[in-house]
């Protein structure tokens, strides 16, 4: 396996990780910052508020994107195991 090979494996890892795992990651920044924006205001300091709310909605976008996620990672695997003779080389 050459370096050019081995750099391109890694950057189309990292790029399928990024996109698999992107949706969950802002949605739960999106409803932390929300939650903590209106703890601020209110002056409500409970730790379990955060919690479920991000819990319930990255189960959700979880549910949502299930298809999509499940397709982008067997391209990405299918693709792999395709390179796998030339990787080899």
């Amino acid at each position: 396996m050459t370096p050019l090979i081995a750099a391109d494996l890694l950057q189309r890892s990292l790029t399928v990780v990024l996109t698999v795992g992107g949706p969950l990651l802002l949605a739960a920044l999106i409803v932390g910052v929300v939650i903590s924006l209106m703890q601020a205001v209110t002056q409500v300091q409970e730790q379990s508020l955060t919690f479920i709310p991000k819990l319930v909605v990255v189960a959700v976008v979880f549910v949502a994107a299930l298809p999509w996620m499940l397709r982008a990672m067997v391209e990405f695997t299918v693709g792999m195991l395709q390179s796998l003779p030339q990787a080899a080389r």
